[in-house]
């Protein structure tokens, strides 16, 4: 194990029903296989939780809110089965999130690539500082934002997604992404974003559970057939990344 994934973590802190999950890796918050693992099981475990009334997802550090992928992994991977098993770790923290049944609210406070932008998308409701961009800079690297992109095509609309996957070197802005509807709220301060949310989080710790699991059902309506299709878009992100184009794409990103 690398000394990045031993500084890594995901901790999770329960205070006054609000279940507070934050992820953290040195290399700009980016998501290794094992980071992904532990965040998927941390949202399943925190949304089985009787004392748990709402959730708050956010990363660690003052910079990134996320890097997405790992390209140490990336670079990794061999095969398409190891890719497939790598990318399906998207797809669980997704499904994690979208099956749990409380809400789940994020605290998005800078740059956000490729996976990270899945993970906002999959918020049930995202709060974020003028200071958060997004990119999806899958094609880029040779393949493209399969896994995260039933999730962000529902929050933002087919257009949307489309200009984020096409353009994948160009940054979008907080305004951006706030007008399209992937950020609910968008906060000029940290402080500002975090006095929004310590409210929010506070009013939804004291609301109906009951009513609250009805209206995430609601709001993901339709998506039931996530837990196959999201492991069909894994596949193919696992047989790209192994390509030569990749290869040497992914290569040239790790010298910058």
């Amino acid at each position: 194990m690398s000394t990045d994934i031993k500084e890594a973590y995901v901790r999770t802190e329960l205070h006054n029903g609000i279940a507070t999950i934050e992820f953290f890796h040195p290399q700009s918050n980016a998501l290794p296989a094992k980071i992904l693992e532990q965040l998927a099981q941390a949202i399943h475990s925190a949304g089985n939780e009787a004392e748990v009334k709402v959730l708050l997802l956010r990363s660690g550090g003052e910079h990134a809110f996320c890097a997405g992928a790992s390209f140490d992994e990336l670079s990794a991977i061999k095969t398409a089965e190891e890719g497939l098993h790598f990318f399906s770790g998207f797809a669980h923290v997704i499904n994690a999130m979208r099956t749990c049944p409380k809400i789940i609210v994020g605290r998005v406070h800078g740059k956000c690539v490729g996976g990270g932008v899945g993970i906002v998308a999959a918020l049930d409701y995202a709060i974020a500082t003028e200071a958060a961009e997004v990119k999806l800079s899958e094609l880029a690297i040779g393949i493209g934002p399969f896994v995260v992109g039933p999730a962000v095509e529902r929050k933002i609309g087919l257009s949307a997604f489309s200009q984020l996957a096409i353009d994948a070197t160009m940054w979008r802005n907080g305004d951006w992404a706030r007008r399209k509807g992937l950020f609910a709220e968008l906060h000029p301060t940290t402080e500002g974003m975090d006095e929004s949310i310590a409210r929010l989080t506070y009013t939804l710790a004291h609301s109906s559970p009951e009513a609250m699991a009805e209206l995430k059902k609601i709001h993901w309506k339709g998506t039931e057939d996530w837990d196959k299709l999201l492991l069909e878009r894994a596949a193919i992100s696992g047989r790209l990344v192994v390509k030569e184009f990749s290869k040497k794409a992914i290569a040239g990103f790790r010298k910058k």
